[in-house]
């Protein structure tokens, strides 16, 4: 039991260090008493080992998910449910390995294995078809962004590496200390583990007070429509959402403003790729830009396109009937009345909502889980590349949908093709008034500074936001509030280390977790044979 009480403790740990109401101190501590028990177990007696070990490590993380991840329930009580089992059960799985190359080798091997494997498992969290790294580790420092103004050269794999370490230079204090009961293990310890916290806590405020901001900046108008997704936003056409943008614009437009963004599928109805230039969407943003002669209007719409050629068929594409398919389509739109109309596709999508997973393999087994899941009926169909909008005086932006903004390496596409500043859109009524948006908004402030881009967030019921390249909130509309939000968006050109290399942490990772994992089992097996 004693075992177990630790795993739960593990779970508390990471919970309540968790965005945006916990602290982030407790991430140094949380994996601690989790492999403090791993340890109990692999050096006692017991029958059933590893079992035992997914056990508790199962318990621990399941913990933690479903304090920190509880919300999805809200939009999807089946897909709710699945991804906190799901989730749990990779990293348990992730932790039975550790478990297996500890058994095999020294203290010093099997940390270096557990850290860089675990980093892998987050790496791969970030491009697969189960993607799910909302609780990657490096992403809990989101609401203390001065402890980590490094990321511009390591993303937020530098934070899951800093988290390992710490919690394995205690586990190992407690480990000697409990063999040769000295003081001096505690006293080195402590030292250490305030050393590697507090180094990087200070590096990163000689980064803040010796940043630069850049000069340039336009101004920006966000809409806020605030419209409920489960009573209005289905239930309201096209033509009375395109008003009351209309309304909220001309309410709060200025001479200066050059921007004005609207939430993700603001613009729900579903309308026809090809027609797209009649439709009410278009119409709207046109009468929006028009009300200043600088003036471009980006925002959120559904659109499809339907086709009988089998030629056009891609994996993403959906079978109505015999010859008759269907792209469904999240975008972003932009228009202004001295361009074309630019468009972009969503890319980053939703597990069970947007996307089925592994579509080929799975299909002839579960059918149309997706409707079950509480999701569209349809898969989204994506674009390769991360295309950004382009404003008056040759201004950039990455129009970044939803989820988009969750994956770091992903949005330092948008500013390696000339964004210079990232335009969130958003809708993440789905969820209530819960954590879920206060995380996902919080989340945005690390792309800010991974990138060292100025945020422009507009959620269709918050919270909607401007964030400066260091991470602060400069204006915010919070949840459940319809209005709008008025104010500068700095511009920036230059591109830092992290957007330039991208997650180089986790290449590194893949190849010593790996030589770690071979050492381990070749030496074993070796070993073996000359007893």
């Amino acid at each position: 039991m004693k075992n177990f009480f630790l795993a739960i403790l593990s779970g508390l740990l990471l919970a309540f260090g968790w965005p945006v109401n916990g602290f982030p101190l407790l991430l140094f501590l949380g994996f601690v008493p989790l492999l403090v028990a791993e340890f109990n177990i692999r050096n006692s007696n017991a029958k059933f080992i590893k079992w035992k070990i997914f056990g508790v490590s199962y318990l621990a993380f399941f913990v933690w998910n479903l304090l920190t991840t509880y919300w999805i329930y809200f939009s999807t009580p089946f897909g709710g449910a699945f991804a906190i089992l799901a989730n749990s059960l990779l990293m348990s799985v992730v932790f039975l390995i550790y478990h297996i190359v500890a058994k095999r080798t020294g203290f010093k091997a099997s940390a270096s294995f557990f850290i860089s494997f675990w980093i892998v498992f987050e790496k791969i969290h970030l491009g697969w078809d189960f993607s799910w790294p909302w609780l990657n580790l490096g992403n809990g420092f989101s609401a203390y962004t001065n402890w980590i103004q490094w990321y511009e050269f390591t993303g937020t794999f530098g934070g899951t590496l800093w988290i390992l370490l710490v919690n394995f230079i205690i586990f190992k204090a407690i480990l000697s200390y409990s063999e040769f009961k000295e003081n001096g293990i505690l006293f080195r310890a402590a030292l250490k583990s305030v050393l590697l916290m507090g180094l990087p806590i200070l590096a990163s405020y000689l980064i803040l007070w010796n940043y630069e901001m850049p000069k340039n900046h336009i101004n920006a108008l966000i809409l806020q429509p605030n419209i409920n997704p489960y009573t209005e936003k289905y239930n309201t056409n096209d033509t009375k959402i395109g008003e009351l943008l209309l309304n909220m614009s001309r309410e709060s437009i200025t001479d200066s403003t050059s921007i004005v963004l609207a939430p993700e599928t603001v613009f729900a109805d579903g309308t026809i790729l090809p027609r797209f230039d009649n439709s009410e969407a278009a119409f709207f943003g046109r009468q929006i830009a028009s009300l200043q002669p600088n003036l471009s209007f980006l925002g959120g719409v559904s659109l499809y396109e339907r086709f009988s050629d089998p030629s056009k068929v891609g994996p993403q594409s959906n079978l109505l009937r015999e010859n008759d398919w269907f792209n469904d389509y999240n975008s972003a739109f932009l228009i202004n009345n001295f361009s074309e109309n630019q468009i972009y596709h969503k890319s980053k999508l939703v597990v069970g909502v947007e996307n089925f997973p592994y579509q080929g393999l799975l299909k002839p087994i579960l059918g149309d889980i997706m409707i079950d899941l509480g999701g569209t009926v349809a898969m989204k169909t994506t674009q390769p590349d991360r295309e950004v909008f382009t404003l008056k005086d040759r201004v950039k932006t990455a129009p970044i949908i939803c989820y988009e903004s969750i994956y770091g390496e992903y949005v330092t596409g948008y500013a390696k093709n000339g964004a210079q500043f990232l335009s969130i859109i958003t809708n993440d009524a789905w969820w209530g008034d819960t954590a879920g948006h206060r995380q996902h908004a919080s989340y945005a402030k690390l792309r800010a500074i991974e990138t060292r881009r100025a945020v422009a967030r507009s959620a269709n019921t918050g919270i909607s936001e401007i964030i400066d390249p260091v991470g602060n909130v400069t204006q915010q509309l919070g949840y459940a509030k319809q209005g709008t939000l008025t104010g500068e968006v700095i511009l920036n050109d230059k591109i830092t280390f992290y957007a330039k290399h991208g997650d180089y942490i986790a290449r590194i990772s893949k190849f010593l977790a790996l030589f770690i994992f071979l050492f381990a089992i070749v030496g074993f097996k070796r070993s073996k044979h000359f007893q």
